[in-house]
C-alpha cells in the first residue's frame, strides 16, 4: 500500500495513496497505523482524498484504530472523504463513529486542540479556582 507521510511536531499527516482499500489491506493498513502509538509523537491525520472507494472491513478497522488511539491518549482524525466514500461509510452507520473533517487543516486543528485538551487534565490542576 502506497503513502505519503508528512511529520509535523505534533502528529504525522498519512496520505493514502491508493484508489480503492479493500479488505486485503486491511492487516498492512492496522499494523501501519497502530505502529504510531510506539512514536513519541503518536498523533495522526488520515488524508483519504485519494481513495474512490472502500471495503467494509477497512472501515470498520479505522473505527477499531480510531478508538485503539484514543485509549491510548493519542488523536485520530480522518479527513478529506470523497463524497462516494462519505456516503458510504454513512450507509454503513460508521461515518458520524469517525467524524472525518473536510480539510486536512481542520484534522490539524482537531489534534492540537486534543493535545491541548490532554495537557490541561494531565496538569491534575483545576481549571478554575473558588477560593
Amino acid at each position: 500500500m502506497q503513502v505519503k507521510i508528512d511529520t509535523k511536531e505534533k502528529f504525522h499527516a498519512i496520505t493514502v495513496l491508493e484508489p480503492k482499500l479493500t479488505a486485503n489491506m486491511t492487516a498492512e493498513l492496522e499494523a501501519s497505523l497502530v505502529g504510531y502509538l510506539q512514536n513519541d509523537v503518536k498523533n495522526l491525520v488520515l488524508n483519504l482524498n485519494p481513495v474512490e472507494a472502500i471495503e467494509l472491513p477497512v472501515a470498520e478497522t479505522l473505527v477499531k484504530i480510531q478508538q485503539s488511539f484514543y485509549e491510548n491518549n493519542a488523536s485520530f482524525v480522518i479527513c478529506e472523504l470523497q463524497p462516494q466514500v462519505e456516503n458510504y461509510l454513512d450507509e454503513q452507520q460508521l461515518l458520524e463513529i469517525l467524524s472525518p473533517t473536510p480539510t486536512e487543516s481542520e484534522a490539524w486543528d482537531i489534534v492540537q486542540m486534543e493535545e491541548i485538551e490532554r495537557e490541561l487534565l494531565d496538569d491534575g490542576e483545576p481549571l478554575f479556582n473558588n477560593d
